[in-house]
């Protein structure tokens, strides 16, 4: 591994430290409130109706996020050899077990915030098999329980899906799938309710979904901007942070005075000629989750190369999977966002439809796809959508690493993959 510390990334933009300082007053709120104070919680995958947890002001850690803290503060290989020595396999699934290994591990001393306590429950979408048996032992290790939401089949294969997500979600995601998710969703509100005393409100979920329609409006328009400007005025180093902080919080005051603040920012920059490089060449995408642990990678070839990283899945998903066109079906929409979240960023037709779409729209000149080895879900559609963007005239270089894995990562190693691959196509 480099002895450089190289898992920062350079801010250039000043919402950018003030989401930062934000998430970490939150992280201590957090914890105060579910470590110091008891109060009930619940631990969720990314895909699951966090709108229901805000409503209810019931406190979520997404497992996600707890896997990205965990990984940035380089535990991640520690609490993974843990996991193997208590007999699990060794090519487990990273980015969704992380947590478990972590309590597994049962060291207070290293562990943030000394470990999780017990949740009132554990909910995830089962969109692969090592869900199931994730959350299944998680909640056991922690003496709690799973509730588990369904990820039925999609039939409607319409790769220009994003086209039709806002007003017509109904069709794109298909009656019966929202009836099912808002089934589900009910089954989970009153065991809430049950068991933390706490009751649900559709009026609130109702304004909350009309917030976050004005939020991620705002993070759409950002990214409508960063695609069409020359240069790109932020990274997505910058563009992560600043639209996945507010979308942890989506719907509050603060994230949607955060999201405008960012959209204004952004086209200041752009408005003055700034650019994340001062001197770019080529318009690069990833695809796939951040490496959480190596923040800095993407800004490595900027002043070298002139190759800026201008999009990621995070920031341009705002406009097609989270706003939606209410209707007066507060539950529904909702159900509409949730329910195939993970399908349209990883599975084919819909991932490399999008995928593609953006490219063009967005004047990109390579791509580098994340190829986790042992995370089953991120390899499901991003062969086929490397394939179609070849074909659309974009090289890509799949590179075998782990969002939150560092153990296989090395940062010069990498950063010199995307340099050679770069020269070897005649871009650079």
């Amino acid at each position: 591994m480099s002895t450089v510390d190289v898992t920062r990334s350079r801010k250039t933009l000043a919402c950018t430290a003030e989401a930062n300082a934000f998430q970490k007053q939150f992280g201590l709120q957090l914890r105060r409130r579910v470590v110091d104070e008891g109060e009930p919680f619940a631990i969720v995958q990314a895909d699951t109706p966090h709108e229901i947890f805000h409503v209810m002001d019931i406190p979520i850690i997404t497992n996600q996020w707890w896997s990205a803290y965990i990984s940035a503060k380089q535990l991640s290989t520690r609490y993974f050899d843990a996991m193997v020595e208590a007999g699990y396999p060794q090519n487990s699934c990273k980015y969704c077990s992380l947590g478990l290994a972590c309590t597994l591990a049962n060291d207070p001393k290293t562990a943030p915030w000394g470990g999780l306590p017990k949740p009132t429950v554990l909910v995830a979408r089962l969109t692969c098999d090592c869900i199931q048996h994730v959350f299944s032992q998680w909640s056991e290790a922690l003496g709690s329980e799973f509730f588990p939401m369904e990820a039925p089949a999609w039939e409607d294969k319409d790769p220009q899906w994003f086209e039709h997500s806002r007003g017509e979600w109904a069709r794109v995601y298909q009656p019966d799938r929202i009836a099912l998710m808002v089934d589900e969703m009910r089954d989970l509100i009153a065991l809430l309710e049950n068991r933390t005393g706490r009751k649900f409100d559709e009026a609130k979920l109702h304004h909350l979904m009309e917030r976050i329609n004005e939020q991620e409006g705002y993070i759409w328009e950002a990214a409508q901007a960063i695609g069409k400007a020359r240069p790109c005025p932020v990274s997505i180093a910058e563009q992560m942070p600043n639209t996945m902080i507010p979308q942890w919080h989506r719907g509050s005051d603060w994230a949607v005075a955060h999201a405008k603040k960012f959209r204004d920012e952004v086209i200041d920059r752009i408005d003055q000629g700034l650019g994340a490089s001062s001197n770019e060449k080529l318009r690069l995408m990833w695809i796939g989750a951040g490496v959480w642990h190596d923040p800095g990678f993407y800004q490595a070839l900027e002043e070298k190369l002139g190759a800026v990283f201008v999009w990621s899945m995070y920031m341009p998903f705002a406009g097609p999977q989270y706003i939606r066109e209410i209707k007066n079906a507060p539950m529904e929409a909702l159900a509409s966002r949730i329910c195939s979240m993970n399908e349209v960023l990883h599975l084919p037709p819909w991932m490399n439809g999008w995928i593609t779409s953006e490219a063009e729209r967005c004047g990109i000149d390579a791509t580098v796809v994340l190829l986790p080895p042992d995370n089953r879900l991120s390899q499901s559609g991003t062969k086929l959508t490397a394939l179609s963007l070849e074909k659309a005239g974009v090289p890509v270089l799949m590179i075998d690493a782990d969002m939150v894995d560092a153990k296989r990562w090395d940062h010069d190693r990498m950063v010199g993959l995307v340099a050679s691959f770069l020269a070897d196509r005649g871009l650079a």
